[in-house]
């Protein structure tokens, strides 16, 4: 499942696409026809992420049509010059203008909903690093006050929205923070510095549009390493190296399952 940043990166992409001008919506698969008849013609105004789920704004400002799209485990959207390919019967929505189309495949949840129906969503996800609006002591609250492990935390996105499980792996392993430590044993300062980082890291992963995670003093180049090859790409110290050495001390990264997802720390730098 993509991870916030990605989410981020496509709101980018829809806008600098198809904003303030019409554009053709069609849905070839036919699941969201309705939504396209309504919609096709008219302007793109806003394209709005929040975790891992994006919204697209059509018509004016005071009263909007929303797009909420979640990509889920399958979703996939692809960019495209102009002229459109005629569409295969998997793409679920095309927006298409005289230079760029780009076509959605695959998502959990593609749905047209109300204003009223966008600020329920934002009121049930926890705040996003990404988000100018976000309060990191929104999610510090939840988190001191629970018994869950803080890597089980990092993952809801009730309590912070667009962390996934490589941001998780990798955030604890740079704070060299053990991810079974409860919640509520983590310091403010710990967090601060959690949350701190997690913005550095996906505004990068927003501008880049991958993830890497590795300081320059540990990067392939600086370490005499080879780089890493994987097809999520980037540099990172834990996420699925499970029984490779650790970049810094040289012991076995390990994996396990939590919360249906799989873990991976070094046991040698997450000791507290």
């Amino acid at each position: 499942m993509p991870e916030g940043h990605t989410i981020h990166r496509l709101a980018q992409d829809y806008a600098a696409a198809f904003a303030g001008a019409p554009a053709r919506v069609t849905s070839p698969q036919g699941k969201c026809s309705d939504t396209a008849a309504l919609l096709d013609g008219t302007v793109l105004h806003t394209a709005d992420a929040h975790g891992k789920h994006l919204f697209l704004g059509f018509r004016d400002p005071g009263h909007t049509d929303w797009i909420h799209i979640h990509l889920g485990l399958f979703g996939k959207v692809t960019f495209g010059p102009a002229p459109a390919p005629p569409p295969t019967d998997t793409v679920r929505l095309r927006l298409a203008n005289g230079t760029t189309y780009v076509d959605l495949r695959g998502p959990t949840t593609c749905a047209l909903i109300t204003d009223a129906e966008k600020a329920a969503i934002h009121a049930r996800l926890g705040p996003d690093p990404l988000r100018a609006d976000a309060d990191p002591a929104a999610a510090y609250r939840r988190v001191s006050r629970s018994r869950t492990t803080i890597a089980a935390l990092l993952m809801d996105q009730k309590v912070i929205a667009g962390v996934g499980n490589v941001y998780r792996a990798e955030v604890l392993f740079r704070h060299g923070i053990d991810p079974y430590r409860a919640g509520r044993d983590i310091t403010p300062a710990e967090w601060d510095a959690v949350w701190a980082d997690l913005v550095a890291l996906m505004r990068e992963g927003v501008r880049n549009n991958r993830i890497d995670t590795v300081r320059p003093e540990h990067a392939p180049e600086a370490m005499g390493r080879p780089p890493r090859v994987d097809d999520h790409g980037g540099e990172v110290y834990v996420y699925r190296r499970a029984t490779r050495p650790c970049h810094i001390c040289g012991g076995e990264i390990r994996t396990a399952g939590l919360a249906a997802r799989n873990l991976f720390w070094c046991p040698g730098c997450q000791r507290t």
